[in-house]
């Protein structure tokens, strides 16, 4: 129980704040605690009845059951990871832009999900964290199963596509992409190659709730459509480097 809580302890505040959020609902959820029925995404509920809560706990509660487990144990593993990479990566200085991205990301989900009868919405949240990390670091090297290894920017296909075959869906990471990729171009296509301002910007009560902080974070942005050296920067989190090759292994 001691490792257990140093572990959870180690993870940077939003990512442990989400991976608890997420593993709480679920788990009274799946014992009857709490219905579920509750906890979905409802249009009718809450407009009409205003239940206002069920945007955010369909983010963070999925049915567990004898079928779902697996893919529900996986989505941790990708939330955990990526989530953790990406706030003490590229936004370790600044928590407060992460928390932004969440918010964005969330409110794009919640919109998706309402437009398309969606009950739960963590694997397009999940999906858009990693989609995120994955073209922050496009030549990064990601180990899939079977001994599989590619460029990290054709992970969140490799999912879809994995999905799209063997479980019959995919609807969710196709959305999840779809999301992530709006995120990445406000943020980093647009005054790349327009040479704008960003189109999102930070709230000041975020600010303030998630001052700056000395130390982590990447440096520079990602170049869009330009090869970025030998390796990517993110790789094991903290803003550490790996050489091109040295890749990274999906089920650690």
């Amino acid at each position: 129980m001691s490792d257990a809580q140093q572990w959870f302890y180690s993870l940077p505040k939003l990512t442990r704040y989400w991976f608890a959020g997420t593993v709480v609902l679920s788990l009274l959820g799946r014992f009857g605690i709490l219905n579920p029925y509750y906890l979905i995404l409802n249009y009718d509920l809450i407009f009409n009845h205003f239940q206002i809560w069920r945007p955010l706990t369909a983010v963070l509660f999925y049915p567990i059951s004898p079928q779902t487990g697996f893919h529900f144990l996986i989505n941790l593993y990708f939330l955990v990871n990526y989530s953790k990479l990406i706030e003490e990566g590229e936004y370790g200085p600044r928590p407060a832009d992460y928390a932004t991205m969440l918010l964005i990301n969330w409110g794009f989900s919640v919109l998706a999900g309402l437009f398309m009868n969606m009950l739960v919405l963590m694997d397009p949240m999940v999906l858009s964290v990693l989609y995120l990390w994955c073209n922050l670091n496009k030549d990064q090297i990601v180990s899939f199963w079977f001994g599989t290894k590619f460029p990290a920017w054709y992970l969140p296909w490799v999912l879809f596509g994995f999905n799209f075959i063997l479980g019959g869906g995919g609807i969710s990471e196709l959305m999840g992409i779809v999301i992530g990729h709006l995120y990445y171009f406000m943020k980093y296509q647009y005054p790349q190659q327009y040479g704008g301002a960003p189109l999102i910007s930070t709230p000041g009560f975020l600010d303030q709730y998630f001052p700056a902080r000395q130390g982590g974070g990447f440096g520079v942005p990602p170049q869009v459509g330009a090869a970025r050296g030998g390796g990517a920067a993110a790789g094991g989190g903290g803003g550490g480097g790996h050489r091109w090759g040295q890749g990274r292994n999906l089920n650690d």
